[in-house]
């Protein structure tokens, strides 16, 4: 093994059967003592998951990056982790925690990678939520514990190539064969896919009514393809979800919900994950550069000594405590049920244009450097680029913003 500093200051970089990894030198950042609204709890659970991420995420996350390959074996090791589901009951594989700890979670693991993030977001908003909140007692039993453990991994279907923003005009349906159903259709963008032993499926019945479908891994029919070529999220795995005469068995529907309301509340759940999430990638982007800057000597002294680098720093972490501010009042409205969909897409659609102002930010302080993979901030930038679009467009997110204050629907 052959070992080597970057030039000025960069994460310690390790050569290893032609691998690169990265030593992870992280600083937590907490301008506002945020830290003192925290219980113990949250601050055990904060230090567990980011040391699991220093030592398991970073050190190899640039090299999945770069070879655009899902690093699988994580999977496991975040059902260990606790990361899956936190908020479920305890009896389903859960461990019945508040919303503030699954997004204390959301940050550090997305400090570490979007993909990541996007991975335990999926699986535990997007798939065992429905479950939990819509599912009878025996698919709760069958399905949330493999789930929470990491045995099994899950995927989220709604969107479609043609009806992204707006599901409502999903063409995959199913119909009532007897005893059981009959599912055709497809779904694009779904991560975790090409890996999942379940998907949640959302489709419409002859009527015209949008349920949810349990579809599993081996059904005759049911084929994920994996879609190739991403310059974003290149260490998530994504992929399609096609159906052609798939049998369901009618045990498979979830009884507990009908309309868009299913799909729906578990976007607001992942929204609200991906609004801690966010912050976590700018303040990985703050940290490296406020490191890089103090140490980065041009003209006899250190760059963060000149005004236009000290402007760039002092911008991003006052936007990351607002940030902060704003997401840890929203885990408060959460933990008393009365956060409002349009509050939690306010944070996603804020946080990550903060995220995304860091990143552009971090990347001009380390100047050529900062464009390189011996660095988190173009990795970053990039799977930003999934983060600002999935599960509501900054744009929608706005509109939805729009309609909650003054009441007029602008998206028809």
């Amino acid at each position: 093994m052959s070992e080597k500093s970057s030039v000025n200051g960069s994460d310690t970089l390790t050569e290893a059967g032609g691998q690169k990894q990265f030593s992870d030198r992280y600083e937590t950042h907490d301008y506002y003592l945020m830290d003192e609204l925290l219980s113990q709890e949250h601050l055990l659970i904060r230090s567990t998951v980011r040391d699991w991420v220093k030592k398991n995420v970073t050190p190899i996350i640039e090299d999945y990056a770069q070879r655009a390959e899902f690093p699988s074996h994580l999977v496991k090791e975040m059902g260990d982790l606790g990361v899956f589901g936190p908020t479920v009951p305890v009896e389903y594989g859960g461990q019945a925690l508040d919303y503030i700890s699954y997004g204390i979670m959301m940050q550090e693991i997305e400090r570490g990678d979007s993909g990541i993030r996007s991975t335990a977001s999926v699986q535990g908003s997007l798939v065992m939520y429905p479950i939990n909140a819509y599912g009878s007692e025996e698919q709760k039993k069958k399905f949330l514990p493999k789930l929470a453990s990491g045995e099994w991994l899950g995927c989220f279907g709604l969107t479609e190539a043609n009806h992204g923003s707006d599901p409502s005009g999903m063409q995959s349906n199913f119909k009532d064969m007897g005893d059981h159903y009959l599912l055709n259709g497809s779904k694009m963008w779904i991560s975790n896919s090409p890996f999942s032993q379940v998907a949640v499926v959302w489709a419409k019945n002859e009527e015209g009514v949008i349920y949810g479908l349990l579809v599993e891994r081996g059904m005759e029919g049911f084929t994920t393809p994996e879609i190739h070529h991403k310059w974003s999220l290149r260490a998530s795995s994504t992929g399609e979800l096609v159906f052609d005469n798939v049998k369901i068995p009618k045990e498979n529907l979830l009884p507990g919900v009908k309309g868009l309301k299913g799909p729906l509340s578990c976007l607001n759940n992942a929204r609200y994950g991906i609004a801690w999430g966010a912050i976590g990638v700018a303040l990985d982007c703050y940290d490296t550069a406020l490191r890089y800057a103090k140490e980065r000597i041009q003209f006899d002294k250190p760059i963060a000594s000149f005004q236009l680098q000290q402007k760039k720093l002092a911008e991003m972490i006052t936007e990351i405590t607002k940030a902060q501010l704003l997401t840890w009042r929203l885990g408060v409205l959460k933990n008393e049920g009365r956060a409002t969909p349009g509050q939690i897409s306010m944070a996603k659609r804020n946080n990550i244009e903060i995220a995304q102002r860091a990143a552009h930010d971090a990347r001009q302080i380390l100047g050529g450097m900062g464009i390189t993979g011996e660095y988190s901030i173009m990795r970053h930038m990039m799977n930003l680029e999934s983060v600002v679009t999935y599960e509501g467009t900054h744009d929608v997110h706005l509109l939805i913003t729009g309609m909650d204050i003054t009441g007029i629907n602008a998206f028809k």
